[in-house]
């Protein structure tokens, strides 16, 4: 009685409601970025229909990407980009000056597309940190689905060991995928990523996730926990960790750049996660990371789907920011 319908006809013909269409990575991107463009397109729109290009447009353009939480650095060094384009092309008109800023926010953006490939070792070890809160496990698991659908055979480690629920939900996103889970109830997270390496080994899987607990920047003792989590890595295998990746909460804005900074000083950074930029009108902070603590960014999230997390492309990226 459920997804058919009898023409009144052909009694025997049988008809379901076709499938809504799932929207493509360029249209979700648009739209998860909505609420930074709205933050960045009501004042340059205004400003973008004006007559001229004169210094007072510029002095609002300023105001408008520091509320895109750009931050003081990414936007002077546009600004100044904007600037030298304006001189040296003779621009005349608004519409030239947003071509030129999407421009120039792409070369900007530029150098943080770089795309993980991982090869080379087996087990490709890819340790994954971040505060709480941030998206972690949740990313985790998306990423064992990213690798799968590249053919590579996955396994996870829960290295948070103190939060019974990040160990349960990376189980339930084991399961979901089909991927073992190897974990513990407490103990030493370190031993248990030890442990889930050396079954990585014996298995000849491709890749291991670990997990590791949420810490914020502040706390120094913890801060020195996961580092111990990255040598005792080090141990199980001497030419790992081969990827530490920093998973970042986009809401957060400009906080981002000194966690980058922290957790790199702690473990080594090697590739950012951005999560939740489809919750924040703060899509610009990666402007500030590119301008001051520049690593990879490798994935972004824009939704909860199990799909919705990408590579990231800067293209793509300020396309979808700006608009047309």
């Amino acid at each position: 009685m459920f997804g058919f319908l009898k023409s009144k006809d052909d009694p025997t013909a049988q008809a379901t409601a076709p499938a809504t269409p799932r929207p493509s990575w360029s249209e979700r991107l648009k739209a998860g970025l909505s609420r930074t463009r709205a933050t960045l397109n009501t004042p340059l729109g205004e400003l973008f229909s004006r007559a001229r290009i004169d210094d007072e447009l510029l002095e609002e353009l300023e105001s408008t990407l520091l509320m895109a939480d750009c931050g003081i650095d990414a936007t002077q060094w546009l600004l100044a980009e904007l600037k030298a384009t304006v001189k040296r092309d003779r621009l005349e008109t608004p519409a030239q000056l947003r071509k030129a800023l999407a421009e120039a926010l792409q070369t900007l953006l530029a150098p943080l597309e770089q795309a993980l490939q991982a090869d080379g070792h087996q087990p490709f070890v890819i340790m994954i940190a971040g505060v709480n809160g941030a998206g972690k496990t949740t990313s985790i698991g998306k990423l064992a689905k990213y690798f799968q659908a590249q053919g590579k055979s996955v396994l996870l480690a829960a290295g948070d060991t103190f939060r019974a629920a990040a160990r349960e939900q990376l189980v339930t996103w084991g399961d979901r995928n089909g991927v073992t889970v190897i974990a513990q109830d407490g103990g030493d997270p370190a031993a248990v990523v030890f442990d889930a390496i050396t079954a990585a080994r014996a298995r000849k899987l491709d890749v291991v996730l670990a997990d590791t607990a949420g810490r914020l920047p502040t706390q120094l003792h913890l801060m020195e926990e996961i580092a111990k989590v990255r040598r005792v890595i080090n141990k199980a295998d001497a030419s790992a960790p081969h990827e530490v990746l920093l998973v970042l909460d986009a809401n957060i804005g400009q906080n981002a750049v000194q966690q980058v900074k922290a957790f790199d000083k702690a473990i080594g950074v090697s590739g950012l996660v951005i999560t939740k930029l489809d919750g924040t009108a703060k899509g610009g902070v990666l402007a500030a990371i590119a301008r001051q603590c520049p690593k990879p960014v490798r994935f972004i999230g824009v939704g909860e789907g199990i799909d919705d997390l990408q590579a990231f492309r800067a293209g793509e990226f300020v396309e979808a920011l700006l608009g047309s």
